[in-house]
């Protein structure tokens, strides 16, 4: 009897306790959630998928504008303008040779047919207009009646001259054409007289005068009167006629004037020269 008791209080104390522990576990759990899922853990968001992008077939075409229309127009029109070869060189160049032509106080002391020659160098800044600088050599070979009244057997004299000019160009034909120039110029005319037997001292004539060597009434009696030099300033001016040849170089005929003076004497040269130009 006591057994059984003793059986049916133990089986009445383990179903108590189930209830209670069902009870409270009910109450620790929120409706709607399972128990296995944890209150704390974030829900992920569910990424979301990219657009398909459209192919590039059939992605439209961006026309241009017309500014961008206009803007290439103006560059292809620079660029067919810059294209455009120039008719004339920036840099020109000339030689030549030929012979010399007295003038003025000049002509009375030396004879014409003295060799010349001329080089040069010329800055085009067009077709028509330019700046040229020459250097000129001139022979001044004297008259007979000259050494006479050097009273010397023999004598050499020379011409060095520099001129700067404005050159223009004037073109006739597409085969003829000529220029212009003129501008001032620097002269240096030297000489020598040989086997001179005038007396140091004696009274000077119209040739000493042009040669340089009488500041006085009377040679130097140094004997310096011997060799001259004479620095002159004054100025130039010329022309010549063009035949432009199938290679591009042109052929040249030029006359020129020159005329430099100082410490009371003169020096004038026409040169006639033949040459070439590129």
């Amino acid at each position: 009897m006591t057994g059984k008791f003793a059986t049916a209080s133990v089986l009445s104390l383990l179903i108590l306790t189930t209830m209670l522990g069902g009870i409270g576990f009910a109450q620790a759990t929120p409706s709607g959630e399972s128990p296995s899922s944890p209150a704390s853990t974030p829900q992920q968001p569910v990424a979301q998928q990219p657009a398909a992008q459209q192919p590039a077939s059939q992605q439209p075409t961006a026309q241009p504008s017309s500014s961008d229309q206009e803007a290439s127009e103006e560059e292809s029109s620079s660029s067919r303008r810059k294209a455009k070869p120039r008719d004339y060189k920036n840099w020109s160049y000339n030689v030549g040779a030929g012979a010399n032509v007295d003038g003025g106080t000049t002509r009375t002391f030396v004879r014409g047919g003295g060799v010349v020659g001329t080089a040069g160098v010329a800055r085009n800044g067009s077709k028509y207009l330019g700046l040229r600088a020459d250097f000129i050599f001139a022979n001044l070979p004297l008259r007979d009646s000259s050494l006479q009244l050097a009273q010397a057997g023999s004598a050499s004299s020379y011409l060095f001259a520099f001129t700067l000019d404005p050159i223009i160009n004037v073109s006739v034909t597409k085969t003829y054409g000529g220029y212009v120039l003129f501008g001032p110029g620097y002269y240096h005319r030297f000489g020598t007289l040989n086997s001179d037997t005038a007396v140091p001292g004696s009274s000077c004539n119209a040739f000493f005068d042009w040669w340089g060597a009488c500041p006085t009434v009377s040679l130097p009696l140094s004997g310096s009167f011997v060799s001259s030099s004479q620095n002159h300033f004054g100025y130039n001016v010329g022309g010549g006629i063009t035949r432009k040849m199938p290679s591009g170089v042109e052929i040249y005929a030029e006359y020129r004037l020159t005329h430099g003076s100082g410490n009371g004497t003169t020096t004038d040269v026409r040169p006639i020269t033949v040459g070439v130009r590129w």
